[in-house]
C-alpha cells in the first residue's frame, strides 16, 4: 500500500514505553488490574441488563450497549499492550496493526455518538417523564444504537485506508503502544495535510457535534431541575444524570485534547499516557461510576446473589 509500496505487509514495532523498563513493570501490574476490573464490571452490567426484567428499560438498554462496547474496546487494546509490556518482543504484524486500527476507530467513534444518545435519553427522562416510555420506544432505541454503530464504521472505513496508504519510507517503529491514527500519520514521509484535514473534519463531526448535543441536553435538564420545587425531586433528577455526565467529561475531555490538534504539535509521550487513561482507566471506571449511586443496579445485583444462594442450597 502507499505510493511506493515501501512498507506493505511489514511488521510494525510498537515502541510503547520500552525506553523506560522500570515503568513497564509498574504499568503491566496496573494495566492488568484495571483490565480485570473492566472485564468484570462491564460483563456484569451486560449480564444484569439482559437477565433482570426490571432493567429492561431504555436507560439500561443503552447502558448495556455501552458496557458491551467498552468490553470490546478494552479487549482490542489491552492484551497486546500487556504482551508488549511484559516481554522484549514489541512487534505487531501489518494485518494485526490494520485490524487494531479499524477496531479502535470503530469502537471509539461509536462510543462518542452513543454517549450523545444516552444524554438524549436522560433529557427525555427528566424533561418528559410522563411520556418517557412512549417516546423512547424499543424501535427508536434500536435505531439510535444502529446510528451510533453506523457512524463508527463509517469513520473507520474512511480514515483507516487513508492512514495506511501513506508512504512510510521503510519506517516500522510506531512511537506508541498501539496502532493509533496520529502515531501512524506521524510516521509518514510524505505530505499528510489532506489526511489531517479529513481527520479534523471527521473529528469535528464525531466529537464536537455529539458533545454539542450533550451540552444542549444537559442545559435543558438543568433548566428542568431548577423548576422542580421539592429537594427530593431535584436530588433524584441529579442522581439520574450525574453518572453519565462524569463519564462524558472523562471520555470527551481526553479525546478532544488528543484528536483536535495538528499532528506536528502532537506529543507522543503525552499521547501515550492520555490514550492509556481513556482506554484503560476510564473504561474500567465506567461500571463503578454507573453502579455506585444506582439503586436499580444494586438491587439487581442483590437479587442475582440471592438467586445464586438459593440455587446452591
Amino acid at each position: 500500500m502507499g505510493s511506493s509500496n515501501d512498507s506493505s505487509l511489514q511488521a510494525f514495532i510498537l515502541v510503547g514505553f520500552s525506553d523506560r523498563p522500570r515503568l513497564e513493570r509498574v504499568l503491566f501490574a496496573s494495566v492488568l488490574v484495571f483490565y480485570v476490573l473492566a472485564l468484570v464490571g462491564n460483563a456484569a452490567i451486560v449480564l444484569l441488563s439482559l437477565a433482570d426484567a426490571r432493567l429492561h428499560t431504555p436507560m439500561y438498554f443503552f447502558l448495556g450497549n455501552l458496557s458491551f462496547l467498552d468490553l470490546c474496546f478494552t479487549t482490542s487494546i489491552v492484551p497486546q499492550l500487556l504482551w508488549n509490556l511484559w516481554g522484549p518482543d514489541k512487534t505487531i504484524s501489518y494485518h494485526g496493526c490494520v485490524a487494531q486500527l479499524y477496531i479502535y476507530m470503530v469502537l471509539g467513534s461509536t462510543e462518542c455518538v452513543l454517549l450523545a444518545v444516552m444524554s438524549y435519553d436522560r433529557h427525555v427522562a427528566v424533561c418528559r417523564p410522563l411520556h418517557y416510555m412512549v417516546l423512547m420506544h424499543p424501535r427508536l432505541c434500536l435505531q439510535l444504537v444502529a446510528v451510533a454503530w453506523g457512524c463508527g464504521f463509517l469513520n473507520a472505513f474512511v480514515m483507516c485506508p487513508q492512514t495506511m496508504r501513506l508512504s512510510r519510507c521503510g519506517r516500522r517503529r510506531v512511537d506508541h503502544f498501539l496502532c493509533e491514527m496520529p502515531a501512524l500519520i506521524a510516521m509518514s514521509c510524505e505530505d499528510t495535510m489532506l489526511v489531517e484535514a479529513c481527520a479534523f473534519a471527521l473529528g469535528v463531526a464525531l466529537l464536537l457535534v455529539p458533545l454539542s448535543l450533550i451540552l444542549v441536553s444537559y442545559g435543558t435538564i438543568a433548566a428542568a431541575v431548577l423548576r422542580i420545587r421539592s429537594t427530593a425531586g431535584r436530588r433524584k433528577a441529579f442522581s439520574t444524570c450525574s453518572s453519565h455526565l462524569l463519564v462524558v467529561s472523562l471520555f470527551y475531555g481526553t479525546i478532544i485534547y488528543m484528536y483536535l490538534q495538528p499532528a506536528n504539535s502532537y506529543s507522543q509521550d503525552q499521547g501515550k499516557f492520555l490514550t492509556l487513561f481513556y482506554t484503560v482507566v476510564t473504561l474500567s471506571a465506567n461500571p463503578l461510576i454507573y453502579t455506585l449511586r444506582n439503586k436499580d443496579v444494586k438491587g439487581a445485583v442483590a437479587r442475582l446473589l440471592a438467586l445464586l444462594r438459593v440455587c446452591r442450597s
